[in-house]
C-alpha cells in the first residue's frame, strides 16, 4: 500500500516543481510514483503508510553506518542542545580537519562547505587560481555537482564544444569545460594536446558512480596523474561518493592514487549536509583569507554538521573491519545475480558500491552505461520494490551497503533478485 505517498506526492506537485526537492526522487525512470518516508533506523526505510523497505539508497552514501546510529543521534541531541548555528568558528571544525588530513594525508588542509557541488566549485577556482589557467576537463557521464560549468555534455567529439547540460546556463559559464571520456587516455590526452597551457585542472570520480558504478581500468588513474603533472595542471578526485567508503582514506588510498586537490561529501557530515575540498598546503594557502582566491559560507562547518561527522568517522577509525564486512556483502549480492542473470546483466561492484546494469556489458564507460535497457530497469526495480526492498529508482546509479546490513538482509536480497531472474528469464 502507498496510499499516503501518493496523496502527499500529488499534493507536493503544488508546491514543488515536480513534487520534490532533488530529481531522481521522482521515480520518472521507473515509472512508479515515490514513496515518502516517515523514519528511518539500521537497515530499514518506514514510508507514511508504514511500509518497511530495505533500503540500498542509504540517503544516496553517506549511510555507511546505516540509519540513526544511536552514537551519531545522541551526539547529535547533546550538541543542539548548545545550538544550530553560530556563523563563528567552533573547535569541532579544527578536529574535523585534522581528522581528514590524518585519514587522508593528501589533504593537508581542507575548507568545509555545506554541500558536494559547493566544494567541487570552491576547489575549481583554487585550481584555476594556483595555475592561472582557465580549461577545466571532466569526464563525460561523471557528475560533479549542479554548479553551472559542470553541467555539460560533449558534442560529437571531446574536443567539440561544451553546449549547456540544463536550461539556464550560458554557453559563456561552460566554454572553459572540455569534455573527455572516462577510462579513455586518448580523449585525455587529447584535451592536452589542443591547449597544453590552458587546462588548470582534470576533475574525475575516481570510481565513477553516476552512470551506474564504473571502475577505472586499470592504469586509468595513474595516467590521470601523470599526464596532470606532465602538463602542468592538478588532478582532483571527487570523493565526494568514495570519501571515507571504500577505504578510510578514501579511493585514492584503495587506488593508491594521490591527486592534488580532493573534494568530500556525504559520510564526512555523518548524513548532515556538508562538504569538504582539500589539498596540499601550498595550495590551499591560496584561499581567502589567508590568500586572493574567494571561498565563503554562514553554515560552513556548522557544529550539528561537525558533530555527526566526527561520530561517524570516530566509528569507522575504531573498527577497521567495516570495509571488509562491507565488501563481502556487496560481493555476496553481486556473485548472485551474475549466477541467476546467465549472462545478461553486468554487476560492477567495488568495495560497497554496485551497479546491476541490463546489458551482457562489459561497461566500462558512458556509452557502454548507456547501452543498458532502462525499461528491463523499471520492471527490476518494482519487483524489488514490492518485496520490501529498495534500490536506487535509476539505473544509473548505485546501491550503497551499510554495516547495518545484517547477513539475514543479504540473504534476502540475494534471494529475491534471483528470483527476479528465475521469473523473467
Amino acid at each position: 500500500m502507498d496510499t499516503k505517498s501518493k496523496a502527499l506526492f500529488e499534493e507536493a506537485k503544488q508546491y514543488i516543481p515536480g513534487g520534490v526537492n532533488s530529481p531522481v526522487r521522482a521515480f520518472g525512470a521507473v515509472e512508479r510514483s515515490p514513496r515518502f518516508i516517515a523514519r528511518a533506523y539500521g537497515s530499514r526505510l518506514v514510508d507514511v503508510d508504514g511500509n518497511e523497505l530495505l533500503d540500498y539508497v542509504c540517503s544516496w552514501g553517506p549511510g555507511i553506518l546505516g540509519h540513526a546510529h544511536p552514537t551519531v543521534i545522541e551526539k547529535v541531541r547533546e550538541a543542539c542542545k548548545d545550538g544550530l548555528t553560530y556563523g563563528a568558528p567552533t573547535e569541532k571544525e579544527v578536529c574535523l580537519a585534522r581528522q581528514i588530513a590524518k585519514q587522508i594525508p593528501s589533504m593537508e588542509e581542507s575548507r568545509l562547505t555545506s554541500s558536494g557541488t559547493e566544494a567541487v566549485m570552491a576547489a575549481i577556482r583554487v585550481a584555476r587560481g594556483y595555475t592561472g589557467r582557465d580549461r577545466i576537463v571532466k569526464c563525460k557521464g561523471c557528475y560533479h555537482g549542479h554548479s553551472d560549468g559542470l553541467l555539460v555534455q560533449a558534442g560529437s567529439g571531446a574536443l567539440s564544444a561544451s553546449m549547456p547540460d540544463s536550461a539556464g546556463v550560458p554557453m559563456d559559464y561552460t566554454r572553459h569545460t572540455m569534455v573527455a571520456l572516462y577510462n579513455d587516455p586518448a580523449s585525455i590526452e587529447a584535451c592536452f594536446l589542443a591547449d597544453p597551457k590552458g587546462i588548470a585542472a582534470v576533475i574525475v570520480e575516481p570510481v565513477a558512480a553516476n552512470m551506474g558504478v564504473v571502475p577505472p581500468t586499470p592504469g586509468f588513474l595513474e595516467f590521470l596523474r601523470n599526464i596532470t603533472s606532465q602538463y602542468g595542471a592538478l588532478l582532483i578526485f571527487d570523493e565526494v561518493i568514495t570519501g571515507f567508503r571504500l577505504a578510510s582514506g578514501g579511493a585514492q588510498e584503495y587506488f593508491q592514487v594521490t591527486p592534488d586537490l580532493t573534494t568530500l561529501g556525504k559520510i564526512v557530515g555523518g548524513g548532515m549536509p556538508i562538504g569538504a575540498y582539500g589539498g596540499r598546503r601550498e595550495i590551499m594557502e591560496l584561499v581567502a583569507p589567508a590568500g586572493p582566491v574567494y571561498q565563503a559560507g554562514t553554515l560552513s562547518g556548522n557544529p550539528i554538521a561537525t558533530t555527526a561527522g566526527l561520530a561517524t568517522l570516530d566509528i569507522l577509525q575504531e573498527d577497521p573491519g567495516i570495509y571488509q564486512r562491507l565488501q563481502k556483502k556487496a560481493e555476496r549480492i553481486a556473485h548472485a545475480v551474475r549466477k541467476a542473470a546467465k549472462g545478461t546483466v553486468c554487476v560492477n561492484q567495488v568495495g560497497s558500491l554496485l551497479s546491476i546494469f541490463f546489458t551482457p556489458g562489459p561497461v566500462c564507460g558512458y556509452a557502454d552505461a548507456l547501452s543498458a535497457n532502462q525499461t528491463r530497469y523499471a520492471d527490476f526495480f518494482g519487483y524489488l520494490l514490492d518485496r520490501g526492498i529498495y534500490v536506487a529508482p535509476s539505473q544509473f546509479e548505485a546501491m550503497f551497503i551499510s554495516d547495518a546490513h545484517t547477513e539475514e538482509d543479504i540473504a534476502y536480497t540475494c534471494q529475491t533478485m534471483q528470483a527476479y531472474f528465475s521469473d523473467t528469464l
